[in-house]
């Protein structure tokens, strides 16, 4: 299967598909397993702009070729010790373009772009963006981009690995947040490829 017809397949994906598509728990690694769900579901530009940078908006998204997506996020349970070092929350998402240029755009445009104008920011919940460094990310079968990023705040720092990834005109997105200043670039490359998998199944299943 080349590229261009995995590219081509994801014209006959829908909005009802994305669901199937976003890792269930179980895929997500071992230290996660005792995590609990706390997001998942749909995921419309409104929703999107509501929990994006202030001046985030649904026409923005959709103006950009965003037409829905779907997710699933990990979180801690009120029992787990929030040290140093802890991987605090992971998830998986998938967002539906227009065409695979809109993908691109999104990647750079507004995903890179929008961490790197906000760096000094307050991002919400008393904490300020201290930092987003560029990320290299490997094994993807299309373009890959990647991010981490250091929060601070009233408890001290948080850090989040960042993938995002291309499938035609599907974007897989997949992060770990870890208490402190750590890479997760390793796990979240595993993670989105185990995600990637999922999505090419899903689409060719589509045809």
């Amino acid at each position: 299967m080349t590229s261009f017809s995995i590219e081509r397949a994801t014209y006959s994906v829908g909005e009802n598909a994305l669901d199937l598509m976003v890792l269930e728990k179980p895929e997500f690694p071992e230290f996660f397993q005792g995590h609990q769900v706390v997001r998942e579901g749909a995921l419309d530009n409104t929703t999107l702009a509501e929990n994006g940078f202030k001046g985030s908006t649904a026409k923005r998204f959709s103006d950009a070729g965003r037409v829905s997506g779907a997710m699933r996020e990990l979180g801690p349970t009120s029992n787990m010790a929030m040290s140093d070092g802890f991987d605090f929350m992971a998830a998986s998402v998938v967002h539906l373009f227009d065409s695979p240029d809109s993908v691109h755009y999104w990647m750079h445009d507004i995903f890179l772009k929008d961490f790197e104008d906000q760096i000094g920011q307050s991002v919400g919940q008393g904490h300020q963006l201290v930092s987003a460094t560029r990320l290299e990310p490997q094994g993807f079968f299309d373009e890959a981009v990647g991010l981490r990023i250091l929060q601070g705040g009233a408890n001290g720092l948080i850090s989040s690995t960042v993938v995002d990834f291309r499938v035609g005109r599907l974007l897989g997105v997949v992060f770990i947040g870890a208490v402190g200043d750590h890479d997760r670039l390793t796990p979240v490359e595993q993670l989105g490829q185990t995600l990637e998998k999922r999505m090419v199944r899903v689409v060719l299943g589509s045809m």
